[in-house]
């Protein structure tokens, strides 16, 4: 689990043969062999590392269901160590499993912040809510609104500082992690009956 604020930015050193090369500092300080990792919001698993790097396994599935495939060599992204039950949950739990990748439609300043709407697939616009939480390449956001084609965040200047948002432009690729809370909430109301129903929810303040 990890919580979406980003620790440091890596440098992405190449995926050759289905393992990933970052190049980093700080996560590794006291990284152990099969510690989790998260790039970009993908959660990977530290298979050897150095005191400036680490690789990991990245399978066929990931690469299919992530912005992998996009990167560049010396591409600046995201990592996070996983979270520790001591730790405080500065953002929202996050899980590292990516359920798509959206495209950045605009990114307008609005005073001392910048609105950043993505396009995302339908399927994963079911699972967002205006005032809820969204990972994006791993960063823990809150949406501002959402339609049925994209929805937007708004980012004050310390996170596009911090994070690769400081690179990113329109039309590029972004990993997105809807929020579990969600998921269980639209698997309970489009499965099987359960009792739970959208009426229930809206009722009791859930919705």
């Amino acid at each position: 689990m990890f919580t979406g604020i980003i620790e440091e930015l890596g440098t992405f050193g190449g995926l050759s043969g289905g393992r990933i090369f970052i190049k980093c500092q700080k996560v590794i300080e006291d990284v152990k062999v099969g510690d989790s990792i998260a790039v970009n919001g993908i959660c990977l698993t530290v298979t050897t590392f150095t005191d400036s790097s680490f690789t990991a396994d990245v399978m066929p599935e990931t690469i299919k269901r992530t912005s992998l495939d996009n990167l560049k060599t010396g591409d600046v992204v995201n990592l996070e160590r996983a979270l520790r039950l001591s730790d405080r949950l500065g953002g929202h739990i996050v899980s590292g499993h990516i359920d798509g990748v959206g495209r950045i439609k605009s990114m307008k300043n609005d005073a001392n912040a910048i609105i950043v709407t993505v396009e995302a697939p339908k399927e994963l616009l079911r699972q967002i809510a205006a005032k809820g939480s969204v990972a994006l390449d791993g960063m823990s956001l809150t949406v501002v609104d959402v339609d049925d084609r994209t929805f937007s965040v708004s980012l004050i200047p310390h996170t596009r500082d911090v994070t690769n948002f400081k690179i990113k432009k329109v039309n590029s690729p972004i990993n997105i992690e809807t929020d579990v809370l969600a998921k269980y909430v639209e698997r309970l109301l489009t499965g099987k009956p359960t009792g739970l129903t959208k009426d229930f929810l809206a009722a009791n303040g859930f919705i």
